[in-house]
């Protein structure tokens, strides 16, 4: 057991516009330097819609409608010792975009809408594949 590292909870949102999907090429682990669903951690007191609407707002500048649950799954990494770094749950909401001129910021390195023939030629994190692949044929 690694005492002080406690599970995290934190939503992602799942953004489609103009047959592109909303994309993030994370900055910080996990999934550093992979594109991915944007999101981050569920404040306490905060309601999962209010996170992600913060959290793609913060990521990428854009205003949006967070909805209900699609997907979710862990995250846990270990150092090469074994000894655990971090165990985040993770769950992805669908969202409506509203409004915005997507911008990087944050967490994100770059932001960007990302048509369906462009994944193959892009680092994608597994997870956001298999969600796009599997639960929206988006892959």
């Amino acid at each position: 057991m690694n005492g002080n590292i406690k599970p995290v909870a934190a939503v992602g949102a799942v953004v489609f516009n103009n047959g592109c999907v909303l994309l993030v090429k994370r900055k910080n682990p996990p999934a550093k330097g992979q594109w991915a669903i944007p999101g981050g951690k569920i404040m306490t007191g905060e309601r999962m819609q209010e996170t992600a609407e913060r959290e793609i707002f913060e990521e990428t500048s854009l205003v949006i409608k967070a909805g209900n649950p699609v997907f979710s799954f862990d995250v846990i990494e270990r150092d090469e010792n074994g000894k655990l770094q971090f165990h985040y749950v993770i769950i992805d909401l669908i969202a409506e975009y509203l409004s915005g001129d997507i911008k990087a910021r944050d967490d994100a390195i770059e932001a960007r809408w990302i048509a369906k023939k462009e994944l193959s030629d892009l680092k994608i994190n597994p997870n956001t594949r298999y969600l796009l692949k599997e639960k929206f044929d988006f892959y």
